[in-house]
């Protein structure tokens, strides 16, 4: 009798747009599972990007909705990706939550990028990650620094 050798596989993990390897099992085990993954939505990952950062900076939906000018079971639907929101509305929502409209769509670039097993590489400039570390987090000093002098 033969005995199989055990063969561990990495994945990439995104961390707040930086992606890391973490150990995921046997090679046959992630095999079956890529098959198995399901498609990605892109308004799922939109809606959970908006309200990740919400969240995080401790606002409500009313709140938001109302710096937003957008009703607040519209942007409850879009937070659950019930709803597909326009370029215009999203603009909107991430001027409401002062953060750069292409930040929130490099994260969720990111997500669908893991998502799909696609290694995403890590193109934090040289100067930020000096400054603020490799984990950067989007709720504290870089959103409150260099994102509110972004608009």
């Amino acid at each position: 009798m033969r005995s199989k050798a055990i063969q561990m596989v990495k994945q990439p993990v995104s961390v707040n747009g930086v992606v890391r390897w973490k150990d995921v099992g046997l090679a046959e085990k992630a095999q079956s599972e890529q098959k198995e993954r399901k498609m990605v939505v892109l308004r799922h990952e939109i809606g959970d990007v908006l309200r990740d950062v919400r969240q995080r900076q401790g606002r409500t939906l009313r709140e938001v909705s109302h710096s937003a000018r957008v009703s607040l079971g519209y942007l409850s639907e879009v937070e659950r990706g019930q709803k597909e929101a326009s370029s215009e509305l999203l603009s909107s929502i991430c001027s409401a939550l002062d953060v750069p409209l292409s930040t929130m769509l490099r994260e969720v670039s990111d997500r669908v990028a893991v998502a799909e097993g696609v290694a995403v590489p890590d193109t934090v400039p040289q100067e930020f990650a000096q400054r603020y570390g490799r984990d950067i987090d989007l709720s504290e000093d870089f959103t409150q620094g260099l994102l509110s002098g972004a608009r």
